[in-house]
């Protein structure tokens, strides 16, 4: 990566964090509501009965209450657990599971760990970002666990990001090892998006 590349996500993700910390407890449960309810059709429309979802942090769009509604629902949800390796584990997601905070600083659960390959059979995942372009392009948080983790995946299911509306934008700098996604969900829309392979 360029200095100039890495200065320009550095920036961007500086300000997309400022605007996350800005919101208020009320905006963040109307958002935690809304993904949801979105969560919950994608999870339908799809028909998926396993998918990968991740435990947000108190400034990303929420993402519990869709986890208790599709463990409720019969759906197998695996939570990832970061590794030192830069890779993902995975462990199934419980009722009211268990959480510590990683070594990142973000929740994980706790639970058995699955490794890296248990997400090979999920019908959908669902992975959180700092901005989406509109051409599928993600900006992560900089560390590159989910761009190594769909950059090794064989099979490829559905990938959507989790993202506020306003992360939705025209372009993004990228580098060669960042991953697109299928679309975004947002508080208050899913939109399928023309991933730049």
């Amino acid at each position: 990566m360029t200095d100039a590349l890495d200065q320009a996500k550095r920036a961007l993700r500086a300000e997309l964090r400022e605007r996350r910390q800005q919101l208020s407890d009320a905006q963040r449960a109307a958002a935690a509501e809304g993904v949801r309810a979105q969560l919950d059709a994608l999870v339908t429309a799809r028909g998926a009965r396993s998918v990968s979802c991740f435990l947000s942090s108190p400034t990303e769009p929420g993402t519990r209450p869709f986890i208790e509604a599709a463990i409720a629902r019969g759906i197998r949800v695996l939570l990832p657990i970061t590794r030192e390796d830069g890779l993902l584990d995975w462990t199934v997601a419980s009722p009211g599971g268990e959480e510590v905070v990683g070594a990142l600083g973000v929740p994980e659960a706790v639970g058995e760990v699955l490794g890296p390959i248990a997400v090979n059979d999920v019908d959908l995942m669902i992975i959180p970002a700092a901005a989406i372009d509109r051409s599928g392009m993600r900006l992560g948080w900089g560390r590159g666990f989910y761009d190594k983790t769909l950059g090794s995946m064989d099979r490829r299911p559905p990938v959507y990001a989790v993202i506020y509306d306003s992360e939705l934008v025209d372009s993004l700098p990228r580098d060669v090892h960042d991953q697109p996604v299928t679309g975004v969900v947002t508080p208050t829309r899913t939109l399928d998006l023309p991933a730049d392979t």
